[in-house]
Formats: structure tokens, C-alpha cells, sequence
């Protein structure tokens, strides 16, 4: 969507402030012997605390209230029993439903113990997010968003998971345009005021290839790499981008 008054920015700033609220009691709660479940029903309280609704449970029936994915699992985990253990590399991934407005965001976690690739890895999907921000303003193509990340990623070393991409997102989860991930001439769209995009590398210590689980959500690198990711939502201004779901 594309902000055009007040009333408009409150509301996704309301839903953005929940998400950062939620990732951050996610963040601090991801330890070893936690299960995704419990971690799920954290963020259930919170959800309820705040008036709000998970949105992929609304818009797409999600199994579960976030998304919880761990190590070779890229995005679209399902909470459930199993516990983290020491170096899981743990994604976090929170998209909101309040009021009429909608705003999503992840993060990776890397439990204690891990190698210092993955450490690399999580630090890398930020500074990729950070790149693409640099140059997301009124005028400018989505496609420039798309080098600046997969530059940084592949300057770091690493692959982004060219079947993911950012979206817009305000009034449902997914709307126009696409931001991929990676390069793509064909991708035409030019940046506005005021639109409302999930911008979101994607990326793994691998191929970048990946498959769906047979749950039928969760999405895998196929050589069992694993994967960091790392949104948030973001208001094109003539200003600088606006974030909604970072302090």
C-alpha cells in the first residue's frame, strides 16, 4: 500500500510496534532447551496483550502464530516440539494483523556455540538489508534495492535464496511489488512515496536452492546449509526510509 494520511501511518506504526515488540521476547527467550512451541505461545500472549492477530494464521490458515525456522530450515517453520540446542541458527519471523493493518519482520538468532560462519552468516543478512536501505528512495527502481543486497551477500561469501523475495504489505501480507533478492532487469517497478514494503534478504551458506517440506510449509535449502534472514517494514519517504518495526 502506499500511505496517504495520518490516520494510515498510525495504524501501521500500531502494528509495526507490536512486531518489535514480539521479536524482541522472542530473541531474548530462543535458548537452548526452549521448544518453537513455547516460543509460538509466547508470542500468542503478546499478540492477544496488543489487540492483534498473526497474519499468516489470518490471510493463508498458518499452523501456528509466528514462523520458527532452524538452521538448514530457510522460512515458513512450524512451532512445534522441538527444542533449540546450542549453535541452532533460529529464525524469527513475525508478521501482524492489527486494526486493518498489517507489518512483518524477522530475525535471526544464533544460539551459543555455533561456528563463527554462522555468526557471518546472521551479521551478513543484516548488512545486505542495510545496503538495499541505501538506496530505497521516491524514483528509484526496485531493482536497485535487489543489487545492493545481493552484492553485499555475495561479497560476504554467501547465496541469496533467489525464490524468496520482499513485498509490499499494509492492508494483507503480500502486495505489490516484488523485491527480490537478487538482480533481475525485469523487475520494472519504480519506488514511491509513501509505499509500504517488507524488505528481506533471504540467504544461506549454499547454493541457494531450495525445497518445500513435506508439512507442506517449511521451506529447506536443499544441501542443508544453513539459512539467515532479516525484514523489516519499511515507508518509502523523500526523507530516508521509515522503519516500522525497529526502534
Amino acid at each position: 500500500m502506499s500511505i496517504t494520511c495520518e490516520a494510515e501511518w498510525n495504524g501501521l506504526r500500531a502494528a509495526g510496534d507490536v512486531v518489535r515488540v514480539t521479536l524482541e521476547a522472542l530473541e531474548s527467550a530462543a535458548k537452548p532447551g526452549v521448544t518453537t512451541r513455547e516460543l509460538d505461545r509466547l508470542a500468542a500472549e503478546i499478540f492477544q496483550q496488543h489487540g492483534a492477530r498473526s497474519a499468516p494464521a489470518l490471510v493463508y490458515r498458518f499452523p501456528g502464530t509466528v514462523l520458527i525456522s532452524v538452521n538448514e530450515e530457510v522460512v515458513h517453520g512450524i512451532p512445534g516440539s522441538r527444542r533449540l540446542r546450542r549453535g541452532d541458527v533460529v529464525k524469527l519471523d513475525v508478521t501482524v494483523e492489527k486494526d486493518g493493518y498489517m507489518a512483518d519482520a524477522a530475525r535471526t538468532v544464533v544460539l551459543p556455540g555455533a561456528s563463527e560462519r554462522a555468526y557471518r552468516l546472521r551479521d551478513c543478512a543484516q548488512a545486505a538489508f542495510l545496503r538495499g536501505l541505501e538506496v530505497a528512495g521516491p524514483g528509484r527502481l526496485v531493482r536497485e534495492v535487489s543489487r545492493a543486497i545481493e552484492r553485499e551477500v555475495r561479497r560476504n561469501g554467501f547465496a541469496v535464496v533467489p525464490d524468496l523475495s520482499g513485498h509490499g504489505i499494509g492492508r494483507t501480507i503480500h502486495e505489490p511489488p516484488t523485491v527480490p533478492n537478487c538482480y533481475d532487469v525485469r523487475q520494472k517497478d519504480v519506488l514511491t512515496e509513501g509505499l509500504v514494503l517488507a524488505i528481506e534478504p533471504i540467504i544461506c551458506d549454499g547454493s541457494g536452492r531450495v525445497v518445500t517440506g513435506r508439512d507442506g510449509w517449511t521451506i529447506r535449502t536443499r544441501d542443508g546449509s544453513a539459512a539467515a534472514h532479516y525484514e523489516n517494514t519499511v515507508v518509502i519517504t523523500t526523507g530516508g526510509p521509515q522503519l516500522l518495526t525497529a526502534a
